[in-house]
């Protein structure tokens, strides 16, 4: 079983950054795929970001490359995700989840462990 605790959401203007973090506990973090999903009001939730077990090789939604990063420290069994250059069109629900595999995983049934969600909203 694993525990996942996201924090760092909030209100930022449009162009602004936001750092979000998802503290993990129970079994191996390291061992976890790692990602990171949002979801708007009315919307399905859809991938973001996401981290294979290494740290190495992040893999993005096309509407974030560029301006969103994902990372890890094993270490701390924490799981990053960098937003930069937010549009309003970001606001949503954010979401940290975990897969019990070694590869990138990107659809949503693939991840086994997710957070409760923390709000971002970006303002024009």
């Amino acid at each position: 079983q694993v525990q996942l605790v996201e924090s760092g959401g909030g209100l930022v203007q449009a162009g602004g950054s936001l750092r979000l973090s998802c503290a993990a506990s129970g079994r191996t973090f390291s061992s976890y795929a790692m990602g990171w999903f949002r979801q708007a009001p009315g919307k399905e939730r859809e991938f973001v970001a996401a981290i294979r077990w290494s740290g190495r090789n992040g893999y993005y939604a096309d509407r974030v490359k560029g301006r969103f990063a994902i990372s890890r420290d094993n270490a701390k069994n924490t799981v990053y995700l960098q937003m930069n250059s937010l549009k309003p069109e970001d606001t949503a629900v954010y979401y940290c989840a975990a897969g019990d595999d070694v590869g990138v995983l990107i659809a949503r049934d693939e991840y086994d462990y997710w957070g409760q969600g923390t709000q971002v909203t970006v303002s024009s």
